[in-house]
C-alpha cells in the first residue's frame, strides 16, 4: 500500500502533526523473511518462533505457543544463560545514574507498554487495571517529559485503563495514534496516524469468524483491538491449545493480507503492512520534532515480544534506552531490565525526582 500523509498544526502546542492513510497494496510494505541465526552465532529462539508462526504445520505452531508461555523457562541449551544475560542486561534501577548520564543535553521522551509493564498480566484481559499509585507515577512523568503509551490494545480501551489525557496513545501495536487532548479541537485534528484504516472491514469479518470458532473452547477470549485482533488462551487448558491454534489458522487461510504473531499466551492477528511499535515511536519522535535530532533520548519500557520492534529501532538509531520487563532471561534488543511493574513504577518515580532537581516541567 502507498502512504499518503496530511499535516495538521496544533495551535496549542505548536506541534506539527501528521495524519497518515493507506490507499492500495504496495509490495514494499509487506514483511520479508529474516535470517534465523543471531549475531552471536547461535540459533535464535525468538526468530525460530516467528518462523514457526508462519508455517502451516499445526504441531509447530503448538510448539511455538508453548515456547511463548512465560511459565516455561530454560527449555533447551540455546536459551540465554541467566548469569551472562544479567551481566549484559543489568537492572535499570541499579544503573539509573549511568542511564541519566546519557541524557546530558538531551530531551527524554518516555514510551511505555501497558500490559505487563504498567499493569500485571492477569487471566482476564478486561481486568488488567493499573494501580492508583502507578497512574500517579505516570502522570508525574508526563509533567516533565513527552510520554506515550504504546500498546497492542485498542487505543480507546487502553485510554480507559490509564485515564490520563495528557499522554500520547498508540493502540493496535501503533496503528492508531492520537495526541494529548489539550486545548480547543476541531474534528479529529489530534489523530496522528492510522495506516491500516482500509483493513477495518476485513478485521471485523475475522473477528466475527473467530468469535464463532472459539465458542466451544472454554477459556478462549477474542479481543477486538480495532486494527488488530487478540486471541487469548491464558485460561484455556493446555491440552486444547492445538485445537485453538487450528481453528485460528482455519480462519486465517482466507485472509492472506493478515498475519499472525504471538505474545504472552495470546495470538495476535494484524495487517501485513510494515507497521509496528517501532514505526510508532519513530512517527511520534518525528511529530515531536526529533526525527533526525541528536538532542533526544527515547526511553522505551515494555515486556512483550512486540516491544522488541521498538527496542530494535532504538538500537538502529544508535540512541535511546530499551528496558525489558522480565523476571526470566530471554533474547532481547533491550539494554536494561526491570523485573515487574512495581520496579517500573519505582524507575518512573526516580526519573521524576531526578528531573525535579535539574529542570522545570515539560510544557
Amino acid at each position: 500500500m502507498t502512504n499518503q500523509s496530511m499535516v495538521v498544526s496544533d495551535a496549542k502546542t505548536g506541534l506539527t502533526m501528521g495524519i497518515s492513510t493507506v490507499t492500495r497494496p504496495d509490495p514494499a510494505l509487506f514483511s520479508s523473511a529474516k535470517p534465523l541465526v543471531s549475531p552471536n552465532g547461535y540459533f535464535s529462539r525468538k526468530k525460530l518462533v516467528k518462523k514457526l508462526e508462519s508455517c502451516g504445520n499445526g504441531a509447530r505452531l503448538l510448539d511455538s505457543m508453548r515456547a511463548s508461555s512465560p511459565t516455561r523457562t530454560r527449555l533447551n541449551d540455546t536459551d540465554p544463560d541467566p548469569n551472562s544475560w544479567t551481566a549484559h542486561h543489568p537492572s535499570a534501577l541499579s544503573m539509573f545514574e549511568e542511564i541519566m548520564g546519557e541524557s546530558k543535553g538531551k530531551e527524554i521522551v518516555v514510551f511505555l507498554d501497558y500490559d505487563g509493564t504498567l499493569s500485571p498480566i492477569v487471566e482476564d484481559p478486561d481486568r488488567a487495571f493499573m494501580t492508583t499509585e502507578m497512574r500517579e507515577a505516570v502522570r508525574d512523568v508526563a509533567k516533565f517529559f513527552p510520554t506515550a503509551i504504546v500498546s497492542g490494545r485498542c487505543r480507546a480501551k487502553v485510554y480507559n485503563f490509564v485515564r490520563l489525557s495528557e499522554l500520547y496513545y498508540a493502540g493496535s501495536h501503533g496503528m492508531d495514534i492520537k495526541g494529548p487532548a489539550k486545548g480547543p479541537r476541531k474534528g479529529n485534528k489530534t489523530v496522528l496516524c492510522q495506516p491500516a484504516r482500509e483493513f477495518l472491514p476485513m478485521i471485523d469479518e475475522v473477528f466475527k469468524s473467530l468469535i464463532e470458532k472459539m465458542k466451544h473452547i472454554p477459556g478462549a477470549k477474542v479481543e477486538n483491538n480495532k486494527f488488530c485482533l487478540s486471541v487469548h488462551y491464558r485460561c484455556v487448558e493446555e491440552k486444547r491449545w492445538g485445537e485453538l491454534a487450528e481453528k485460528v489458522k482455519s480462519v486465517m487461510r482466507d485472509y492472506q493480507e493478515l498475519r499472525m504473531s504471538q505474545g504472552r499466551k495470546v495470538l495476535e492477528i494484524r495487517p501485513t503492512i510494515k507497521w509496528d511499535k517501532g514505526n510508532a515511536i519513530e512517527f511520534l519522535l518525528e511529530s515531536l520534532g526529533y526525527a533526525d535530532s541528536d538532542d533526544v533520548l527515547p526511553v522505551y519500557i515494555g515486556d512483550d515480544r512486540t516491544d522488541e520492534d521498538a527496542f530494535q529501532v532504538l538500537r538502529n538509531r544508535g540512541q535511546g534506552i530499551g528496558i525489558l520487563v522480565s523476571k526470566t532471561p530471554k533474547e532481547t534488543n533491550a539494554s536494561y531490565t526491570l523485573q515487574e511493574p512495581s520496579e517500573v513504577m519505582h524507575f518512573l518515580k526516580r526519573l521524576v525526582e531526578w528531573k525535579k532537581t535539574t529542570c522545570r516541567p515539560y510544557c
